[in-house]
C-alpha cells in the first residue's frame, strides 16, 4: 500500500512534467512562422490565370509554325513566302456567271519559237553525242559530231574560195599599179576589180554554206547545234551509227514559252474573239489566260475550230503535252456582277457560306450568296467582284486555320 505521502509527490511530479511539455510547444511554434492561409477563391483564379497565359503562349507558338496568324475577327496573316509553301492556289476572279464560260477541252502545246526539231544537216557517222534526253541545253550548244564528207567538200571549197579571193585581190592590187603607172589600159584595171567580186562572192557563198552545215574548223565534222535554250524531249540518234541529211536527232523545247489549245464547236467559235479572258483549269488551281487567236474555219475530220490562248502570268507548272480544260468568257457575255469560284473555294465560316479573300498581309473570310453548281465551279451572286483575288484550291487550311484561333482565343 502506497502512503499517502508518496501519492502527493508523485502527482506534483507529474504536474512539472506537463507544463515542460506545454512550455517546449510553445517555444518551437515562436520559432517556426505559421503560413498566411489563401482564400480559396484566390487561389483557383490564380491558378486558372497561369494555366491560360501558358495556353496562350503555346497557341501562338503552333499559330506561327502552322498556315498562318489569326490576329482579328475573320483574317488570317499570311506573307508570300508562307503562301507559297502552303500550297493554297490563289485565283483571280473574272467577270460572268457558269453560263457565260465556254468550256472546252485543250491540250498544252510549244510555242513556234519555244520548240525546235534538230536534223542531221550532212550524210556521215555520229561520232559523239555531248547531251541525252533531258538534258538542259543553252542556245548555240553543240549536242553532237557526225563524221562526214560532205563537211570535207565544203571545206574545200572554202578553202578553193578564199584562195581565189587572196589572189584576185594581189592581181587588182599590180593591175592597179600599172595603170598608175600609165602601162596599162583601164580595162584590164576594171577586169582586175570584176575578178575580185567574184572570188569574194564564191567566197562568201563557201563560208554561208559551211556556217549553215555546222561544219567544224577542221573541215572534218559536222556539228549539231541548238537553236533555242530548253531541254531535250528526244533524242533517237546512236552512236557510231549512219545518218542521211535530214534524218531527226533531237527534239528541244523551252518549257517557259507555251501555249493552249482549246478545240471549240463552229457555233461556240463565232461568239469568241481575240482578247477574250479565260481560264485554263488544271489539277493545282485555275490560271488566267486570253485569246490570242482562232482559226477562221473548222477542221474537216475534227469539225471543230482552234483557239490559240496564252497564259497572262506565266507558264505555272504546265509543260507541252498535257491535258487542261479551258473556260472562255466571250466579252459580251462577261457583263454583270456575277462570278464564279472552284467549289473548293466555298467554306463554311460560322454557318454561312464564305470565301478567303486575299490582301495585302493576308485573307479575310467574306460572306457570300452562292447560286448554280456545274463543272467543279459555284457561281457566286453577291459578295465578290471581279479582279479581287480568292484561295481556291487549299481554302480548306485556311478555314481549319481560322477555327483553330478563334478556339484559342476563346479560352
Amino acid at each position: 500500500m502506497i502512503r499517502a505521502l508518496d501519492w502527493k509527490k508523485l502527482l506534483a511530479a507529474l504536474a512539472i512534467s506537463g507544463l515542460i511539455a506545454v512550455s517546449a510547444a510553445a517555444l518551437i511554434g515562436r520559432s517556426r512562422p505559421a503560413p498566411k492561409a489563401t482564400p480559396p477563391a484566390v487561389a483557383i483564379k490564380a491558378e486558372q490565370h497561369e494555366g491560360g497565359e501558358a495556353d496562350h503562349v503555346a497557341g501562338h507558338i503552333e499559330s506561327k509554325a502552322g498556315v498562318g496568324q489569326t490576329d482579328k475577327e475573320g483574317h488570317i496573316d499570311m506573307s508570300a513566302e508562307r503562301l507559297a509553301a502552303s500550297g493554297i492556289r490563289v485565283e483571280t476572279l473574272m467577270a460572268g456567271g457558269l453560263s457565260a464560260g465556254i468550256v472546252a477541252q485543250a491540250s498544252v502545246v510549244g510555242s513556234p519559237d519555244g520548240a525546235a526539231t534538230l536534223a542531221a544537216r550532212a550524210d556521215g557517222a555520229v561520232v559523239r553525242i555531248n547531251k541525252r534526253l533531258g538534258d538542259a541545253v543553252a542556245a548555240g550548244e553543240p549536242l553532237a559530231l557526225i563524221e562526214s564528207r560532205d563537211a570535207a567538200a565544203i571545206s574545200s571549197e572554202y578553202a578553193a574560195a578564199a584562195a581565189k579571193a587572196t589572189a584576185a585581190r594581189q592581181t587588182f592590187v599590180r593591175e592597179r599599179r600599172l595603170f598608175d603607172a600609165k602601162i596599162t589600159a583601164r580595162q584590164d584595171l576594171e577586169a582586175a576589180l570584176a575578178e575580185i567580186a567574184i572570188a569574194e562572192a564564191e567566197l562568201r557563198r563557201a563560208i554561208n554554206a559551211g556556217a549553215a552545215a555546222g561544219v567544224s574548223a577542221d573541215g572534218r565534222y559536222v556539228t549539231v547545234s541548238s537553236p533555242i535554250a530548253g531541254k531535250i524531249t528526244a533524242a533517237p540518234l546512236v552512236l557510231g551509227s549512219y545518218v542521211a541529211a535530214g534524218t531527226e536527232l533531237f527534239r528541244v523545247a523551252d518549257p517557259r514559252k507555251i501555249e493552249v489549245q482549246a478545240w471549240l464547236p463552229a457555233s461556240d467559235a463565232a461568239r469568241i474573239a481575240a482578247g477574250d479572258q479565260a481560264l485554263i483549269e488544271t489539277s493545282q488551281g485555275a490560271l488566267p489566260a486570253v485569246v490570242r487567236s482562232i482559226t477562221p474555219g473548222v477542221d474537216v475530220e475534227s469539225r471543230a475550230a482552234t483557239a490559240i490562248l496564252t497564259l497572262r502570268q506565266g507558264h505555272k507548272g504546265l509543260v507541252p503535252g498535257q491535258a487542261v480544260r479551258v473556260r472562255i468568257i466571250p466579252r459580251g457575255a462577261a457583263a454583270g456582277e456575277r462570278v464564279s469560284v472552284p467549289e473548293e473555294a466555298v467554306q463554311s465560316v460560322k454557318g454561312a457560306d464564305s470565301v478567303f479573300v486575299r490582301g495585302k498581309d493576308g485573307f479575310t473570310a467574306r460572306p457570300v450568296k452562292i447560286g448554280r453548281r456545274g463543272g467543279d465551279r459555284v457561281e457566286i451572286l453577291s459578295g465578290l467582284t471581279a479582279g479581287e483575288q480568292i484561295a481556291g484550291q487549299g481554302a480548306f487550311l485556311l478555314k481549319a486555320e481560322l477555327g483553330k484561333g478563334e478556339a484559342e482565343h476563346g479560352h
